[in-house]
């Protein structure tokens, strides 16, 4: 069993780094910056290269023994038995756009299991945050998911609508007449509201594990269910392909419609 005061010494720690890193980024938004586009086609500025060297030099500072996996700079003792990963902003094209929606994430992994997670929203105040047998919370406040029991009665967010419709366009329409409600998005934001209750489930696709393992522990801790499509927990080797939702039968409902 996770020692939960060492998780709860670790979590407040992270939660003061995330929290000065965050005053990064806001300083930043909707300011005039220079956007540089990646060897993958995404794009970057300086909001994300500060931000995360303003967390992993936190983390180095903390934390000397454990390695780092980062969007940005890249990794450092990746086997070590902890791992912290971070996001430094998760949607840097909402970020450009001047879209207040944009994360921050941060996860500790041990033996590769994602042990906590953070997930801030800087331009909105929000921050939320968990550690195994420490329960999830939204700004302090416990959180828990909406006991959501099929897709017929689901508030369903779909990510990265347009890669699902490349990739599988039968897929796309399928998702599209789906749940009660609907909304497309991008992003950790969804997944976020989906701990909280108020959203019921969301797929995602084309993700990396820095976009991925900060919720783990923050969906699974206020009750709900995260996993790639074919139900396996997600870890560094999972193939970007990531569902949550708010309970075991909505789960496996979402699961078969992704296998048809």
């Amino acid at each position: 069993m996770p020692d939960t005061a060492d998780l709860r010494r670790h979590l407040d720690t992270a939660l003061d780094i995330t929290e000065a890193a965050s005053r990064i980024s806001l300083n930043h938004f909707n300011g005039a910056f220079e956007i540089v586009t990646k060897s993958d086609a995404s794009p970057v500025t300086i909001a994300d290269q500060e931000t995360e060297q303003a967390i992993r030099t936190a983390l180095q500072q903390a934390f000397p023994e454990d390695g780092i996996f980062g969007e940005e700079y890249g990794t450092e003792g990746l086997n070590n038995e902890t791992v912290w990963v971070v996001d430094p902003i998760d949607g840097t094209r909402s970020f450009i756009a001047g879209v207040p929606l944009f994360g921050m994430l941060l996860a500790m992994t041990r033996n590769e299991i994602p042990q906590l997670g953070i997930c801030r929203l800087p331009a909105l105040g929000q921050v939320y945050a968990s550690a195994r047998g420490l329960g999830a919370t939204r700004n302090g406040s416990s959180i828990r998911v909406s006991g959501c029991n099929r897709l017929s009665d689901a508030m369903l967010f779909i990510n990265e609508g347009e890669k699902i419709y490349a990739e599988d366009p039968a897929l796309f329409d399928r998702l599209m007449a789906a749940g009660r409600l609907r909304r497309l998005a991008y992003d950790c934001q969804p997944h976020a509201l989906m701990a909280a209750g108020q959203v019921d489930a969301v797929v995602d696709f084309d993700l990396k594990p820095y976009d991925y393992l900060a919720m783990v522990p923050i969906i699974e801790e206020a009750g709900g269910v995260i996993t790639d499509w074919q139900g396996k927990p997600l870890d560094f080797s999972s193939d970007g392909r990531v569902v949550s939702a708010a309970t075991p039968d909505l789960h496996a409902e979402l699961l078969a419609m992704l296998a048809e």
